[in-house]
């Protein structure tokens, strides 16, 4: 696992809108609105997307996976951009894959991650969690590499270090840093590549990132051990 997050378990007022940025990670997303469970695993998203958020009060739980983890069964390349819902859910089980599954929760995500990887359904690629950190395989061609990072995550090498940087671009803009520095600790080559990169993975400039919207909330952001510099 790369980490759990739960979302709407306080009565808070929500904002209108998330906007959704891209990430280079898949997930299982448990949701509860009005009194139905629902159950989903989401690919990787490789453009923005905007959500308007209803008026319910239910909770979200999601597992999001470490890059070089996928479901045996269900292929990550075609979640890319997508989610598969469960055909069939309940507060206390769903399906995946044809097996029926306990619904997990926050508290017991690790131990339903446990299960999966004993059932075989969930399986890990060493390698490539190890080249995206920036280690270099001497064992395999590089085409090899290629091919197995492409199976595990959906994307290349490529697309999974821009949209990194894109996030880590965003968080660093958050803090308030000004996107002159943003260029040089996250390894743009100029401002314009900068702002590039921006709009093509989050649809925001950055003077907007930098400016809090009282109406609109980012998805959730995260720092990953990939090498996302050039």
């Amino acid at each position: 696992m790369e980490r759990v997050y739960r979302a709407g378990t306080e009565a808070v007022t929500m904002p209108a809108r998330m906007r959704s940025i891209a990430n280079s990670n898949w997930e299982l997303v448990v949701w509860r609105d009005r009194g139905e469970t629902h159950v989903a695993v989401r690919g990787p998203e490789t453009r923005p997307t905007v959500l308007d958020l209803g008026p319910g009060e239910g909770e979200t739980v999601g597992i999001i996976f470490r890059h070089g983890a996928f479901l045996a069964p269900m292929p990550v390349p075609g979640l890319v951009d997508t989610a598969v819902t469960s055909p069939h859910t309940t507060a206390r089980s769903f399906v995946l894959q044809g097996e029926e599954w306990e619904t997990p929760t926050y508290d017991n995500a690790d131990v339903f991650v446990d299960r999966l990887v004993r059932a075989g359904v969930l399986m890990r690629d060493p390698l490539v969690t190890d080249v995206l950190r920036g280690d270099t395989a001497t064992l395999v061609t590089p085409r090899s590499v290629q091919r197995r990072v492409a199976a595990a995550t959906g994307l290349t090498q490529g697309a999974i270090r821009q949209i990194e940087r894109a996030r880590q671009a965003v968080m660093l803009l958050g803090q308030g840093m000004a996107a002159v520095e943003v260029v040089q600790r996250a390894g743009y080559h100029d401002q314009p590549h900068l702002a590039r990169s921006l709009t093509r993975f989050t649809g925001c400039t950055a003077s907007r990132l930098r400016r809090a919207d009282g109406d609109e909330m980012l998805s959730l952001l995260y720092k990953t051990d990939v090498a996302v510099r050039p």
